[in-house]
């Protein structure tokens, strides 16, 4: 962008910047009387807090009675700029513009309004126990949620600019002493090198920074908690934050990090690393049980229990389509039902979520074109899909489901297990900012398992931090005892 200095008169200034805003209706000047000066106020009426002009910048102004004129305008957050297209940018971010005749720099002062709902517990994320404190739309609020609990001087905060024309506010943060410079290095590279007209959302920047575009399973993790944000800094990952979205992105994950909740260090040890491995099970129940029930019924009736093999035979007797017809019938009417409910009203929604399963199971099942165990599964497998705590892992299980049904329609038990074979490969060759996807099992590190797929107590826990991210200080006992005994040696040496 090309710059153009600020002009030594006031109204060539102010008709610059309405020719540049194309004359906006909510675009407003006001004459702001300097003894002996002639100066003018510009502002955006849609973005600044009236208020805060009225009582803190013109109510001073005007009773400034010779005294230091300096002294006031440094009391109001100003800064001095002397190029008219970067106040511009400022303008229509929610600041103030004041000109003074003859000057050759303008003061930019901050009087953005700022509509923040209050603090609450995120809806996608609740917990029994813990903090209920939930991230918001602002990104200062939500740096100043991470700051409370880690009182830092090492916690590095960059911000950038991105997008062209929505010009959206982004800020990472990480721990200077803990997060590995390469990383630090990556993601900076990764976050600058994006182009775009249009950039509306963390979410958005997500595909622009990731590996694997088209991978179905996310490389980054959402979360709106801060206390996740701050066990992940201090892990040695970075979080990214963006103006108008509540939620943090953390870099880099593995797919054990989507099946962690909050509550896991919150409730005893046994107990958290029961549920933790109830959910290791169910991507497993979710991607391959509508298969299991495929293959059986098609190809390999032997594996069926003597006592089961009547009843199941009896009720797929009389249906007239074969299981992969049934299966993909059921599997996209319980996703035209989940879609539907969060798309309606609150109430609604689940109203329809329950009705319209009970109806329709009961219907499809009498007019004789499901057979009762297809119903038991695929029931089976959608709570099983609920159980997963990341909404992301979640739709990727989902999408999951269907080719390995099709393969173990295909092909039987072979077809699920070349299926289960490649999401395998697929899993082990994944990276999310050069850190193993799949990582404490490939590569294997025996004491990461401590905290991924069980939950030991927190006085049996490894002292090393996790290998994925690489951290610079990869044990925190030894760092402490590390500088304990170079301060001993230094009080020798005096």
């Amino acid at each position: 962008m090309t710059q153009q200095p600020v002009f030594p008169t006031v109204q060539e200034n102010i008709e610059y910047m309405r020719n540049a805003l194309f004359h906006t209706d909510d675009l407003v000047t006001q004459t702001v009387v300097i003894p002996g000066q002639t100066s003018k106020f510009i502002f955006m009426n849609t973005m600044c807090d009236q208020s805060i002009i009225r009582e803190e910048i013109l109510k001073p102004i005007s009773e400034n009675r010779g005294g230091d004129l300096e002294e006031i305008l440094i009391s109001m957050r100003s800064n001095k700029h002397n190029d008219l297209e970067k106040a511009i940018d400022l303008l229509v971010s929610g600041n103030a513009v004041l000109f003074i005749e003859g000057l050759e720099e303008c003061l930019v002062i901050e009087v953005k309004s700022s509509h923040v709902r209050s603090i609450t517990e995120p809806n996608n994320e609740k917990t029994v126990l813990g903090s209920h404190e939930g991230f918001v739309e602002n990104v200062d609020i939500n740096l100043q949620l991470v700051r409370k609990h880690i009182a830092n001087r090492n916690l590095v905060v960059k911000r950038y600019t991105l997008g062209n024309e929505t010009k959206i506010e982004t800020v990472i943060i990480y721990l200077r002493n803990i997060a590995n410079p390469k990383l630090i290095e990556e993601v900076d590279l990764r976050i600058q090198s994006i182009e775009a007209d249009t950039v509306i959302s963390s979410e958005a920047i997500e595909e622009y920074i990731e590996e694997s575009v088209f991978s179905p399973f996310p490389q980054l993790l959402h979360t709106e908690r801060p206390d996740r944000v701050i066990g992940n800094l201090l892990e040695g990952r970075v979080a990214l934050f963006a103006e108008g979205s509540p939620t943090a992105i953390i870099m880099p994950v593995t797919f054990f990090a989507f099946y962690q909740s909050p509550d896991d260090y919150s409730f005893r040890s046994l107990q958290a690393s029961f549920f933790r491995i109830l959910r290791l099970f169910s991507f497993v129940i979710a991607i391959g049980l509508p298969a299991f029930y495929i293959a059986v019924v098609s190809f390999h009736f032997e594996v069926i229990p003597q006592d089961l093999l009547l009843p199941i035979k009896s009720g797929i007797e009389y249906i007239p389509f074969p299981p992969i017809l049934e299966a993909l019938f059921m599997e996209l009417t319980i996703e035209l039902l989940r879609e539907a409910g969060i798309r309606l009203p609150g109430p609604v929604g689940q109203t329809i979520g329950i009705v319209g399963g009970l109806v329709i199971g009961d219907a499809v099942v009498k007019a004789g074109l499901v057979s009762n165990a297809m119903i038991i599964v695929v029931a089976l497998t959608a709570i099983a899909s609920f159980v997963v705590p990341s909404h992301e892992m979640s739709g990727s299980v989902r999408i999951l489901r269907f080719p390995v049904m099709v393969a173990a329609a295909l092909f039987g038990f072979i077809g699920i297990v070349y299926s289960l074979m490649i999401i395998m490969i697929h899993l082990c060759s994944l990276e999310s900012f050069g850190s193993p996807y799949f990582s404490p099992i490939a590569p294997i590190h025996w004491k990461d398992w401590k905290d991924a797929l069980i939950r030991m107590p927190h006085n049996m826990k490894s002292n090393q931090r996790p290998h994925d991210p690489d951290p610079q200080q990869k044990n925190m006992q030894a760092q402490l005892e590390k500088g304990e005994k170079q301060g001993d040696k230094s009080e020798k040496s005096n």
